[in-house]
């Protein structure tokens, strides 16, 4: 059986792995054939399909700040640096992004791509308050 601390270990990589995944799709460090955008223009476009509602100056910088925030809080969940803090700001940006993708392009997507699970995850992660493995704990 699994114990809460190998389950708050498995939360942590795969967030983490999921976050990383995807910024190195935007640098296009991952194979053409098995990319959603491939580099950062596609993904900046797709910035600006999800949040219609943003004038096109803000686009660029919401599609940085996005990115800052995806490099961030995996390196914060690996080391377990603030990790019920950055696991709650992890579900509020992966919700963010649910919602966007729900309202702008459907609910189909954010189901298919398990945004909305991933959020959940992560708010489940904040909840988990034993340390493990975490840099809080060690300091």
């Amino acid at each position: 059986m699994l114990s809460s601390k190998n389950i708050k270990l498995f939360l942590r990589f795969a967030l983490s792995v999921a976050f990383l995944s995807a910024v190195a799709d935007r640098f296009g460090w991952w194979p053409a054939k098995i990319s959603v955008w491939g580099n950062w223009e596609n993904f900046v476009a797709y910035t600006q399909v999800i949040n219609p509602w943003l004038p096109t100056a803000l686009v660029s910088p919401a599609a940085i700040a996005a990115t800052a925030a995806e490099v961030i809080f995996p390196v914060c969940l690996l080391l377990g640096f603030k990790t019920e803090l950055v696991a709650k700001l992890s579900g509020i940006l992966l919700l963010l992004f649910a919602l966007a993708m729900a309202f702008s392009t459907g609910i189909k997507g954010a189901f298919d791509y398990s945004v909305f699970t991933a959020s959940a995850a992560a708010f489940a992660l904040s909840t988990m308050k034993e340390k493990y493995l975490e840099v809080d704990s060690l300091l």
